[in-house]
């Protein structure tokens, strides 16, 4: 049970930022896209994009894949239930 809770409060915690919630709304419009884009579109540099990105990977928010030098991530799915509201929102 306490690694039930420990995982929704580490998915919680990744959401719980400005840029992050920015990140999921960019991701879920193009659907997959790579950091540097990410960095470009949200206006930072690409150390703090992938900073966050992290976060969101880390609370298995985000699924990632390397093509060619580029790292490449889109929103994990089926995304957890609660999130459906949040994604549908933005």
């Amino acid at each position: 049970m306490d690694a039930f809770f420990l995982q929704y409060e580490k998915e919680l915690r990744a959401l719980a930022n400005r840029r992050r919630l920015c990140i999921l709304f960019y991701l879920k419009r193009r659907e997959s896209a790579c950091v540097l884009d990410i960095a470009e579109n949200l206006e930072v540099s690409f150390k703090t994009a992938s900073k966050h990105l992290g976060r969101l990977f880390a609370a298995g928010l985000l699924i990632r894949n390397q093509r060619g030098g580029e790292m490449h991530y889109r929103i994990v799915e089926p995304y957890p239930s609660y999130l459906r509201p949040l994604l549908e929102r933005l």
